[in-house]
Parts: structure tokens; C-alpha cells; sequence
């Protein structure tokens, strides 16, 4: 796990843009992993910035995101299938055919969660997934006592992100108990990892994740085991991080 922390939000959110910008300029075909909520707003404004004004191409790419509210229609101004078409989809030259969330409006929700995990496989595996970390320290909807080992599923959402997450709905009586998430393994499986955190407000459970024990407790926690993570982090976030002043000297002095 790398950790590189950042001056301002704005820094460091524009890093991983660019993190991300070249890696899709590094292969065409990039199948990527996409997360949604406040934090990822700028970074898919900037990429959409770098469609516009300097040609990025996501014509080859292939995206699956990492969860959506069980219930909720993709025409839902709530759903997170509305919120990527708003926020990015709508902006860039993709494939709408190429981009994948899962379907909570699914009959079955299990047969939906084994076929999703099918439709990440086929594409062989996600190559970059972007992650945030919410309230209850989750990586998409995977809430404290998910299992390590866990793939695509149903999850009910704790109650720190229903406070987080519920004024984002007409009235917060409206938002799903339940979402669909890919599993804490199905995340540890991407080829390579980004997870951007800004503000004091994360900080607590920041550095839980990232220096505490591995723990279901906080599944953000288990990107520890990932061979290729970096965590991007503005110095609100940062404040509580113990090894702050480390991260920094591993970043101002790169292996050669």
C-alpha cells in the first residue's frame, strides 16, 4: 500500500484523474473499475476535462462500478446508474453497451450478482479500480462484519451510510435499506487499486484502514493484502495518519 498525501482536495484529486487518464492512455481496451458519491464528482469532472480539451479516449474501455441501491430503476435521479451517466458517461466518447453497474431492479438479486461477477470475469478482471471509503470504513456497500472472502451480493447498508448518503434523496425516508456491492474479493482482485480520500472528516477512519489491524470490521482495511494499491489522500484526511511523515519522504524519495 502505497500512501501519497496531497496539499488540498483539489491536488489530490486531480492526481487521480491523471492516474487514471494514463492508464487508460497506456491501454486502450482498460477495463475499469468505478466508484460514485461527493469525493468522485471532481475526478470525473476533470477526466471529462480531459476528453474535451485533450482527446483521452475511453471509446475501448470498459467499466464496471462497484454497487447500486437494491430498488432503485437506473432512471431513478437517485440511482448510481443515473449519477455515472450525469457525471461522466454522458460526457465522454464511451460505449454506453461497454458500461456496467449492477441491476437493482433485478428479480433475482442472487442470479444478478452471479452474472455480474461473470460479466468482470469475461472482460478478465478489472485492470484499475477507483475506490472511496465511507463512514462505516466500507468499500462499496461492503459494511462492517462483510467477509474478507466475499463477492458480488445484497447487502443491508449500516446506519452510517444511511446518515451519510440519505440527504442526497428527496427526503431520506426515500433511500434503500439495501444495496448490491461487489464482494471485498472481487475488489482485491483488480490488477491495480486507487482509493481517494479528502477531508477532515475522513480522517478517523482513514487511518484505521490504513494502519490499523485487517479487520470485517472495516472492510477498506483489507486493501492492506493488495499487491498494487495506492491510497490519495488531501492533508485533512492525512491529519490523523500516524506514518504521515514517512508517506511523505516515501513520496519525495521514489525507488529507483
Amino acid at each position: 500500500m502505497e500512501v501519497t498525501i496531497k496539499p488540498d482536495a483539489e491536488t489530490a484529486t486531480h492526481l487521480t484523474a491523471k492516474l487514471i487518464a494514463n492508464q487508460v492512455r497506456e491501454n486502450p481496451e482498460l477495463v475499469l473499475g468505478l466508484a460514485t458519491g461527493r469525493t468522485m464528482e471532481g475526478v470525473y469532472a476533470e477526466l471529462a476535462r480531459m476528453h474535451t480539451e485533450d482527446g483521452l479516449d475511453f471509446s475501448g474501455v470498459k467499466t464496471f462500478n462497484l454497487d447500486e441501491y437494491a430498488g432503485l430503476p437506473a432512471s431513478d435521479p437517485c440511482s448510481y446508474r443515473y449519477y455515472m451517466n450525469e457525471h461522466l458517461f454522458s460526457r465522454i466518447n464511451i460505449d454506453l453497451a461497454n458500461t456496467h453497474l449492477p441491476d437493482g431492479t433485478a428479480s433475482d438479486i442472487i442470479a444478478e450478482c452471479a452474472r455480474y461477477e461473470e460479466a468482470i470475469a469475461s472482460c478478465g478482471g478489472i485492470d484499475l479500480q477507483l475506490l472511496g471509503i465511507g463512514a462505516s470504513g466500507h468499500i462499496g456497500f461492503n459494511e462492517p462484519l462483510s467477509s474478507l472472502h466475499s463477492r458480488t451480493r445484497e447487502q443491508v447498508l449500516a446506519p452510517e451510510t444511511i446518515e451519510q448518503n440519505s440527504p442526497l434523496f428527496p427526503s431520506p425516508e426515500q433511500m434503500p435499506s439495501r444495496g448490491i456491492t461487489m464482494g471485498v474479493a472481487t475488489i482485491l482482485e483488480s490488477k491495480n487499486a486507487v482509493l481517494l480520500a479528502i477531508g477532515r472528516g475522513k480522517a478517523e477512519i482513514l487511518a484505521k484502514a490504513v494502519e490499523g489491524p485487517v479487520t470485517s470490521m472495516i472492510s477498506a482495511s483489507a486493501l492492506q493484502f493488495h499487491e498494487s494499491c495506492r491510497i490519495i489522500v488531501d492533508e485533512e484526511a492525512a491529519a490523523q495518519l500516524a506514518g504521515r511523515e514517512h508517506y511523505r519522504r516515501m513520496f519525495d524519495n521514489p525507488a529507483l
